[in-house]
């Protein structure tokens, strides 16, 4: 039996959770160097302390929780069955489990389960596209720790930007995004912001995504820009932002805009609030009329592309 591990960020299942999650997620320097190492705990209390009451109106807004772990628990199922077709469960090859990194199921609980289950061959697979030493480096060296404790055999897959069933995935969804309107939209592509400095340090994100970017430009007739997201901290972060963005394309008179958050496959508050509900605000008060592609979630051509992946990653360490 091979175990996969979806690692994604995690999210707060309910209200209560919001100040420990943002906690967890805070201290993590590897997300975001708050000053010397001894002060980043104390850094991220105040900065949770500013922004708290905020968050938590944002996350009331979008039902009192991160749909983030039911949709990645969703997307385990449906890998499951994909991966194991045709097949009874005696006979089922792969077992999916979901390993987060701020918020329950942490991934060591998982690796204790799978552990409990015998699993002994290990596919961790990251479910950030692009890879940053933040979210897939941080995900990644979190799931190598947690580990060592077992005897296993393990295979991490850290990036799959330009999968081409990846691709095929995200081109469904800008198409059928693009039918929403009467008239062609300009397309603006809002990725997770990243702290300039880990770029400046030869963070290969950026790059990937516009990796990305460049593989769907080739097959759709649009025309787009970059734009990024949630910035939060005292650092200087990615730009442009979304919201400068908006401004940017208001100013050239863009009347639609197809929005497409490229670095995220499921969900979250970052779509669901400050896409749906900040920036769809705020395009209204410019004139521009914003619509949403779809998230990736459970669509079958996402699911299908995350089976290709671990396949491929399956055959190249020789467990098939």
């Amino acid at each position: 039996m091979i175990g996969v591990i979806l690692l994604n960020l995690g999210g707060p299942d309910s209200i209560d959770a919001v100040r420990p999650f943002l906690y967890n997620l805070f201290s993590d320097r590897d997300i975001i160097r708050l000053g010397p190492s001894f002060l980043q705990k104390p850094i991220a209390v105040l900065i949770i302390g500013m922004k708290l009451r905020k968050t938590l109106a944002a996350y009331n807004l979008i039902g009192g929780k991160s749909p983030l772990l039911d949709i990645t628990s969703a997307q385990a199922k449906a890998l499951e069955e994909s991966l194991n077709v045709s097949v009874s469960q005696s006979q089922a090859k792969f077992r999916v489990y979901v390993g987060m990194r701020y918020w329950h199921p942490f991934t060591e609980e998982s690796l204790e389960k799978m552990h409990k289950e015998r699993i002994n061959r290990i596919i961790a697979l990251s479910l950030y596209p692009h890879y940053s030493i933040a979210t897939t480096g941080s995900s990644i060296k979190h799931f190598k720790d947690a580990a060592a404790k077992y005897s296993v055999e393990y295979s991490c897959i850290t990036s799959w930007f330009n999968h081409p069933l990846y691709i095929d995935a995200l081109a469904a969804q800008i198409e059928e995004g693009l039918k929403g309107f009467d008239t062609k939209p300009a397309v603006l592509f809002s990725a997770h912001s990243l702290p300039q400095k880990l770029v400046t340090s030869g963070d290969p994100y950026v790059n990937e995504i516009r990796g990305t970017i460049d593989a769907l430009t080739e097959r759709l007739d649009i025309k787009c820009s970059l734009s990024f997201q949630s910035k939060t901290g005292p650092v200087k972060w990615l730009g442009p932002s979304t919201e400068q963005m908006l401004h940017e394309l208001a100013g050239r008179g863009i009347k639609n805009l197809l929005v497409v958050p490229i670095s995220f496959v499921s969900d979250h508050i970052e779509t669901l609030y400050e896409i749906d509900i900040l920036y769809k605000g705020m395009a209204k008060h410019l004139g521009i009329t914003l619509k949403r592609t779809e998230s990736l979630n459970t669509s079958a051509k996402f699911i299908e592309a995350l089976a290709a992946i671990v396949l491929s990653k399956v055959a190249d360490s020789g467990w098939s």
